[in-house]
């Protein structure tokens, strides 16, 4: 990464702790969302397993979710109120202004993450994975990370204002709920199972939960990095175009 993408990322973190509210929003919220699962819902959702060992990779994956949204509006922005003609000014180019923030972003949700793990262990969430096991387990989320999170900086190009990128965001915050994240996906109705079978977050889910668990994975982990860096190819080629043109 470029010492100017560094320092922007340096820029995007430091932005963000002036935000106290919305980042306890970021860290809280998805560990809320997966007590409210495990204790409201939980006892009567049969995964095989207890609740809490199925449900915590789709929870790390929701909290990602609301970390890239962040970065979406961040974006936004900075496109608003005119800091990106100052950068410009300084050949500061597009890519390494938005590499910035997918750096800030990617930070802020491996902690986010990492709470939410954290939380899981304390309420009864074992992993039974290997050292390398676990650092696999991470190197796929941090990919994950990464690649949603270019896809919000280049919707936050995309959109008008802050309050458009928030609601373009709401897709990505969505889909862990029609996948396995929470549910055993042939418990759905017949008409949803091939949707939740092949969208992405499905196999990044599934390799995390094999992983952490030293389950067999399958073909999950190959497709979850296809899915991966397909999502960042044609978000670093979208987000190059639509900021040249957002700049003209």
């Amino acid at each position: 990464m470029s010492t100017s993408a560094l320092t922007l990322a340096g820029r995007s973190l430091r932005i963000s702790s002036r935000r106290p509210d919305a980042l306890i929003t970021a860290l809280m919220l998805p560990v809320m969302l997966m007590l409210i699962f495990v204790y409201f819902f939980g006892g009567a959702i049969d995964t095989g397993t207890t609740y809490v060992t199925y449900v915590v990779p789709g929870a790390m994956l929701l909290c990602a979710g609301f970390g890239a949204a962040a970065t979406a509006v961040s974006v936004a922005e900075d496109m608003k109120n005119g800091v990106i003609d100052r950068f410009r000014s300084r050949d500061i180019g597009g890519i390494p202004i938005l590499a910035g923030h997918v750096a800030a972003s990617v930070l802020r949700n491996l902690v986010s993450t990492t709470l939410v793990l954290a939380v899981a262990l304390a309420i009864g969430f074992r992993p039974q994975a290997s050292a390398s096991a676990f650092l696999a387990a991470a190197a796929l989320l941090t990919t994950y990370i990464t690649a949603i999170s270019w896809l919000a900086a280049t919707l936050g190009l995309l959109a008008k204002s802050p309050e458009a990128a928030g609601g373009f965001t709401f897709l990505m915050m969505f889909l862990p709920y029609p996948s396995s994240a929470f549910v055993p996906i042939d418990t759905m109705p017949g008409w949803l199972h091939g949707f939740a079978e092949h969208q992405p977050l499905t196999p990044v889910i599934e390799s995390l939960r094999a992983l952490l668990l030293d389950q067999p994975a399958g073909n999950a982990p190959w497709l979850a990095l296809i899915w991966c860096a397909a999502i960042t190819a044609l978000s670093l080629t979208l987000a190059a175009v639509l900021f040249e043109r957002r700049t003209r």
